[in-house]
């Protein structure tokens, strides 16, 4: 005779994540981003939950979309400098189409990290793929600002191009046992200053000068490499002390 085995009661499917699971596990990026690209970042990573895909896609979506948005740019410098065509549109493509392609990449990890998709060669994916997005970034604006302005100085777009990339870098440094900051304040009047390296800003900055006014472009060139640079100076100050302490 066999005793029957005792009934289990079904258990309901988990709830899949929702937004404010994904936003809760955020890699931060400055106040911009943290308020805005963030929080699309987070209903994208539902999107793609839903429909059950990988975060190495959303990866390659923020690289594909930038690099149209770049190649669109580049293209139109000329003919918005000489006027044929309206700055508007092309700026306004470049202002939704960069922070689009930006909250694919604040979603892709958001997504691996829910749902445990997480893995090294999809972090690197996802670096590389930011680094290809931002030099297609760095040459619409170098191409936009020499149209506009033809004596710009070689050396300064090489400049720019340069130090654009101490942010993504040392963003990448910010992890693992070696992470330190130069700055652990985190009041709201700091986190305005630090606006300047806020990657979503910096480019909703990019965006609205190539909108309204493109013959700014050098200037904001300017500004950035001057910023960039003198981060990446006291980054290395700041580096090179502790090293010497031990």
């Amino acid at each position: 005779m066999t005793t029957p085995s005792p009934k289990t009661e079904p258990t309901e499917p988990a709830a899949p994540p929702t937004a404010a699971d994904f936003y809760q596990v955020n890699r931060g990026g400055g106040l911009f981003s943290e308020a805005v690209s963030q929080h699309l970042g987070s209903r994208i990573a539902v999107f793609a939950n839903k429909h059950r895909l990988a975060p190495t896609v959303l990866s390659v979506g923020n690289l594909g979309l930038s690099c149209l948005v770049s190649f669109v740019v580049v293209a139109a410098a000329g003919p918005v400098a000489d006027g044929t065509i309206w700055a508007w549109p092309v700026g306004l493509l470049a202002l939704v189409g960069w922070q689009a392609a930006y909250a694919l990449d604040c979603s892709d990890g958001q997504l691996a990290r829910v749902t445990g998709q997480a893995s090294t060669a999809g972090g690197r994916t996802d670096v590389l793929c930011d680094v290809a997005a931002q030099i297609a970034l760095v040459a619409a604006l170098c191409a936009t600002a020499a149209a506009q302005v033809p004596a710009t100085p070689a050396w300064l777009l090489a400049a720019f191009a340069g130090t654009w990339m101490v942010n993504l870098v040392t963003s990448v440094m910010q992890t693992g046992a070696q992470a330190s900051s130069m700055v652990t304040n985190s009041s709201l009047p700091v986190r305005v200053v630090k606006l300047v390296r806020d990657y979503g800003a910096v480019i909703a900055l990019a965006g609205v000068v190539l909108t309204v006014a493109p013959q700014w472009t050098v200037w904001v060139i300017c500004a950035f490499t001057l910023i960039n640079g003198a981060f990446l100076a006291a980054s290395i100050a700041f580096s090179g002390r502790q090293a010497l302490r031990g």
